[in-house]
C-alpha cells in the first residue's frame, strides 16, 4: 500500500531579504524558508535572485513568403562560451511600467527590425532561469511583410547595432538543429512554430 500523494507545497516564508548590488539590473540575497513536499518547514536557506524586468520575445513571420525575421547582436554573455558571441536570435525587449506586452512587442519590432505587426499570437510565457532569476518571458508570433525586411537598426543611444534578415523557414529550423542558433526563446519559438505552422498558415494567409 502506498502513501497518499501530499498536495503540492505553497507556503515560503522570506526570513530576510537584502540589497547586494543596485544598477540597471538588481541583485538581492533572500533568506527564506519553504514548505517540504513531505510536510512541514524546511530549514533557513539562502538565495542570490538576479531581479530583472520581464521580457518580450516575437518571433516576425510572413506566413505568404514562409519566412521569418531573425536579429544578430553582440552578447556579452556568450562570451568564452561560443566561438562568436554575435547570436541569432528575435525581436526582444524590456517591459517598463505601465506597459503591456503587446505594447512592447509593437515597439521592439520598429526599434530592432524596421518591421510592423499585422497581428500578434501569443505562444507562451516561461521563466528562462527561475534557480536565479525572476524573469519572465512573454512570447509572441508576430505577422509581418518579410519582402524588404533586412538591414542595420537599433538605437544609438542604447548601443544597440542590429542586424535584420529574412530566413526561409526550413533554414531557420535546420539553423535550430546545427545549434547556430542557442538561445531559449529562438529555440522554443521556432520549434513551436513548426508545431503549429498549418494552422497558423491557414488562419493568417
Amino acid at each position: 500500500m502506498t502513501d497518499k500523494p501530499k498536495a503540492m507545497p505553497t507556503d515560503v516564508q522570506i526570513v530576510r531579504r537584502e540589497n547586494c548590488f543596485k544598477g540597471f539590473y538588481r541583485l538581492d540575497r533572500l533568506h527564506l524558508r519553504h514548505e517540504l513536499f513531505a510536510g512541514g518547514m524546511g530549514r533557513e536557506i539562502s538565495r542570490e535572485l538576479f531581479v530583472r524586468h520581464d521580457a518580450v520575445c516575437v518571433l516576425p513571420y510572413d506566413p505568404q513568403r514562409d519566412e521569418v525575421v531573425l536579429i544578430e547582436q553582440f552578447r556579452v554573455g556568450a562570451m568564452g562560451k561560443v566561438d562568436n558571441p554575435w547570436l541569432v536570435e528575435l525581436v526582444a525587449g524590456l517591459i517598463d511600467k505601465d506597459e503591456q506586452p503587446e505594447e512592447v512587442a509593437h515597439r521592439e519590432a520598429q526599434e530592432e527590425a524596421g518591421l510592423t505587426f499585422s497581428a500578434l499570437w501569443p505562444m507562451t510565457k516561461y521563466f528562462p532561469s527561475p534557480g536565479g532569476s525572476d524573469e519572465f518571458v512573454h512570447l509572441y508570433l508576430g505577422r509581418c511583410h518579410s519582402d524588404g525586411a533586412g538591414g542595420l537598426h537599433g538605437l544609438e543611444e542604447e548601443g544597440e547595432d542590429i542586424r535584420v534578415k529574412a530566413w526561409a523557414f526550413e533554414d531557420a529550423l535546420q539553423a535550430v538543429r546545427d545549434g547556430r542558433i542557442a538561445n531559449a526563446a529562438s529555440i522554443i519559438a521556432l520549434q513551436w512554430l513548426a508545431l503549429n505552422r498549418d494552422e497558423v498558415r491557414g488562419l493568417w494567409s
